[in-house]
């Protein structure tokens, strides 16, 4: 019986610290190497301070920016620690509202999205985008799509005092294209959008 428990004892001692910390420690240092970007978060810095990271969403609210998509994410509640409240944009928390497209609640609040949008763009053309009253899998998706852009850009144009087509001129330079090509959508990074947005034109 001996014979047996050592052998497996010394095997899992090996292979916990091979692929337990051996792997992980090299797999980091390789990719803090190659990658050291995509390895620190992809943080966006700006003035010498780190104001956000490629892969998250944050809030935008004023007229004069583009807004991200709606976030799910929640927070605990501090009164209750075994509830929880809304936290937009909560990176701490990514998650989704899972609420079915059938629920009462779930089509009353989209509702009021596409109230709000259409308040706050009087003069947009077009169809609501969807991805505009929708919040993404992680609450946290730092894209929208070329669509969500057009239908905002009057009002980022008037809030700026701007030309529409010279707005839309920056967009193009901020439009990423499918994925080698052939995966998934166009999209625009809303946070780097933004921060070029004052690096071109101050809001007035």
């Amino acid at each position: 019986m001996i014979k047996q428990i050592v052998p497996s004892i010394l095997l899992t001692l090996v292979l916990t610290v091979v692929l337990g910390l051996g792997y992980p420690l090299a797999m980091t240092a390789v990719a803090g190497s190659l990658f050291p970007h995509q390895a620190h978060g992809s943080l966006i810095e700006r003035d010498g301070h780190v104001v956000g990271s490629e892969l998250i969403a944050q809030g935008f609210s004023k007229a004069e920016y583009f807004h991200p998509r709606p976030s799910a994410t929640t927070d605990t509640d501090p009164n209750d620690s075994t509830k929880t409240v809304p936290a937009p944009y909560n990176a701490a928390n990514s998650g989704a509202s899972n609420a079915a497209p059938t629920s009462k609640t779930y089509i009353e609040g989209t509702q009021a999205l596409v109230d709000q949008l259409k308040a706050e763009n009087p003069h947009a053309r077009g169809q609501v985008p969807v991805d505009l009253v929708t919040s993404s899998g992680s609450g946290l998706d730092p894209h929208v799509s070329p669509a969500a852009i057009e239908y905002q850009l009057p009002r980022v144009a008037a809030a700026r005092k701007i030309s529409e087509d010279d707005l839309r001129a920056l967009v193009a330079v901020h439009t990423e294209g499918r994925s080698l090509g052939f995966l998934g959508e166009g999209r625009v990074n809303v946070l780097r959008l933004n921060l070029a947005l004052d690096e071109r034109w101050q809001p007035k």
